[in-house]
């Protein structure tokens, strides 16, 4: 195998780890003025993420960080064409953290309740405009003979990528209600089962009519196997929710995004990104760095990939137990300046 070959398949993994991890984090957030009645209820919320949600987002910075490197002209291309739309994915992101860190500096309802909404729209914000972008990425946009994009913002938001952003949306809404189902107990952990009952209708929908789109137009023999091992999982997952199991469920939902994405990027390959005029597509050959690069890029993954997984892997393990109301106290402790 190619090891251009072998990198489109290794960020095709980062990116699919990215949308498993963080895909409940940003579902969690969206959540977040649902499921929290009050201040005390909301931080059971938070804090079923606190511990992890700055290391799922590592992957988003190890896979952007292995297209510059792996394939910079995809890299290039990519994010001056989508610039607009990842600068507010960015955004959205330092907003969101920020939230995280800044909610607890005061006890007062007016300054939680600003940065509840900045951690709502920190999370429903990116998990829109990912699902446009890697829709974008599948359908093709206009590339002009130096593989520069050469179309507008309007180009970038067609019927396809809208749907595309709305499948991510609502997928990631049920993988973190089902996260919090399993994550909490109480009165949080029943409206979430409740939550992902219906939201699995619509993923259903949605999703399936997604993929059933990306099939027809852009995959392959083999992404049929893939696209309906995804509804399989939001299947499992709606099933195994009706029942209370909810590691089954998050099982299903895991399962229907690490599918979903594997069959956007099965479709794709050779291409990285299409282009809809006759210059030419960007393709894992004529995007990617020498041989040279990819060669040390690999022995360094080969050696650091395992023990990152390792680690984020010890880090659920430790942080494994449910939590509820009774964990939180009234007044939060007082933090050190």
């Amino acid at each position: 195998m190619e090891l251009t070959t072998v990198w489109f398949i290794v960020i095709a993994f980062l990116w699919t780890s990215y949308f498993f991890l963080e895909g409940f984090d940003f579902g969690v957030g969206m959540l977040l003025p649902v499921l929290g009645r009050d201040d005390v209820e909301r931080r059971v919320v938070i804090n079923t993420i606190g511990p992890v949600w700055d290391g799922n987002e590592v992957w988003f910075i190890v896979a952007g960080a292995a297209t510059f490197a792996a394939f910079p002209e995809w890299y290039a291309t990519l994010f001056s064409g989508f610039y607009l739309p990842l600068l507010a994915i960015l955004l959205a992101l330092i907003i969101r953290g920020v939230a995280f860190e800044y909610r607890g500096k005061r006890d007062e309802a007016r300054w939680r309740s600003r940065w509840d909404k900045a951690i709502f729209w920190g999370s429903l914000v990116p998990a829109f405009l990912w699902g446009v972008a890697f829709a974008n990425m599948v359908r093709g946009v206009p590339l002009d003979a130096d593989h520069e994009y050469a179309g507008t913002l309007a180009d970038l938001l067609g019927p396809y990528a809208l749907l595309g952003g709305l499948t991510t949306t609502i997928l990631f809404v049920l993988h973190g209600a089902v996260f919090l189902a399993l994550k909490t107990s109480g009165g949080i952990r029943f409206r979430a089962r409740r939550i992902a009952g219906f939201t699995a209708v619509a993923a259903l929908v949605a999703g399936g009519g997604f993929l059933l789109v990306t099939q027809l137009q852009y995959g392959k023999p083999v992404t049929w196997l893939t696209a309906a091992g995804a509804a399989a999982g939001l299947l499992l997952a709606a099933a195994a929710n009706r029942r209370g199991r909810e590691g089954w469920a998050f099982i299903g939902t895991g399962a229907a995004i690490v599918l979903a994405v594997a069959t956007l990027f099965t479709s794709l390959f050779p291409d990285v990104l299409p282009s809809t005029l006759d210059t030419g597509s960007l393709t894992t050959v004529n995007a990617a760095s020498s041989d040279y690069t990819l060669t040390i890029m690999t022995w360094v993954a080969a050696v650091f990939t395992p023990i990152v997984m390792i680690y984020q892997g010890w880090t659920y393990w430790v942080f494994r137990k449910r939590i509820s109301t009774s964990h939180i106290p009234v007044k939060p402790p007082e933090r050190a300046a």
